[in-house]
């Protein structure tokens, strides 16, 4: 778990739309709307009604901005290595398809990770009659999630050519040890792409740090944006690759409308082949850039620690209740709770039910999922319905 820092933040329930007695602990399924994403993507639909008023701006200016903001966010140096996406499952198959894989090598993931960070990888394995490795997680107690990131450094060897996780997992929020991950996986030549869908946002990611070769994320989660727009971090390996389209706007001067006739062969530079057609949403973009100013006001560092403050003293007492929660490889903005073999999910769902506690339920885990919208009351009204 990372460096505990003392909060800096207050509860910001007021600039969210989000009823007195609903009590939602869900944003890893999905982030309410800020009232001021909300105020962005009203004023991009009435642009929309006055085609005469977009231009240059609105095609380029605000994408550009949206490719800072997200670089801040993640501590990546170069902002044209940040592409504009419609889903994790494009930035995956952006990766799949400009994989180097043979047969006899292999691609690793993690047990039960989300299905976009797991269907690439098959399809892929099988084309090229390599190996893919899943390690599941040890069917352990204490020390699971020490254990479950033992076991996939050891898995990678001579022979893995990428190895495909998320920071957190989204059923139980066990946290990954990247740092050492990204060491075996230089060692050995392999790819390093991360899934930061469940984590970037909230729990702090360095790509300076971490150096990986991709990072994607869904933009509707802990970046507070809209469903349909995510963003991605390319790296060196891809500077040559292939995009999954040929759009126009992602070719050399594109910027001047006049002379798209004079066709180009050369693309944006570093990673900006990789964006989605029309990727200059008028109404998406704008929500999406509103949403990482407000994420990067507050400092992901601080959101960590605010969640820290409300999760730490319920964890104590579901553990001393009899609950399993992950021990130390885990952060505090999302964690999963196994119920004892004697407590039955359904009677704990109809609770939760009752009691207006929106939560997940994910494989065998119960999944918390705070953010800066929470306070201690809502902390015991979940606790009150373990109990």
């Amino acid at each position: 778990m990372p460096a505990y820092t003392p909060p800096l933040l207050t509860c910001q329930k007021a600039q969210f739309y989000l009823p007195d007695d609903v009590t939602y602990l869900n944003c890893a399924y999905m982030a309410p709307l800020l009232k001021s994403v909300e105020t962005a993507g009203i004023a991009g639909l009435r642009l929309k009604r006055t085609p005469y008023q977009i231009g240059h701006r609105e095609f380029f200016g605000e994408a550009s901005l949206l490719r800072q903001a997200f670089a801040k966010t993640i501590h990546a140096p170069e902002p044209e290595r940040i592409v504009i996406i419609p889903s994790v499952s494009y930035g995956m198959a952006t990766v799949a398809g400009n994989l180097r894989l043979s047969a006899g090598d292999n691609i690793i993931v993690a047990g039960e990770q989300f299905p976009s960070n797991v269907y690439p990888w098959r399809k892929k394995a099988a084309a090229a009659r390599a190996q893919l490795i899943t390690v599941a997680a040890p069917e352990v107690s204490a020390g699971r999630g020490r254990r479950w990131n033992e076991h996939i450094l050891e898995a990678i060897n001579a022979r893995t050519r990428l190895v495909a996780l998320p920071h957190t997992h989204w059923s139980d929020g066990t946290r990954f040890d990247l740092p050492a991950i990204r060491q075996r996986t230089r060692e050995v030549g392999a790819l390093l792409v991360i899934d930061g869908t469940q984590s970037v946002g909230a729990l702090p990611f360095s790509v300076e740090e971490i150096q990986p070769d991709a990072l994607v994320c869904a933009g509707y989660k802990w970046l507070l944006g809209p469903y349909g727009i995510g963003l991605a971090y390319f790296g060196e390996y891809f500077d040559e690759g292939e995009p999954l389209e040929e759009g126009w706007i992602n070719r050399h001067a594109s910027e001047d409308f006049s002379a798209l006739v004079n066709y180009q062969d050369r693309y944006q530079p570093k990673a900006l082949r990789y964006e989605v057609g029309e990727r200059s949403n008028f109404i998406l973009v704008p929500m999406m850039l509103e949403a990482l100013r407000a994420v990067n006001e507050w400092g992901v560092e601080n959101i960590q620690a605010y969640c820290h403050v409300l999760s730490e003293s319920i964890l104590t007492a579901l553990t001393q209740k009899g609950f399993w929660v992950e021990e130390t490889c885990r952060g505090s903005h999302l964690w999963g709770v196994r119920l004892p073999a004697h407590r039955p999910m359904q009677a704990l769902q109809q609770r939760l039910h009752d009691n207006k506690v929106i939560v997940s339920v994910r494989g065998a885990s119960v999944r918390v999922a705070p953010y800066l919208y929470n306070n201690e009351n809502d902390m015991q009204r979940l606790l009150g319905c373990f109990s």
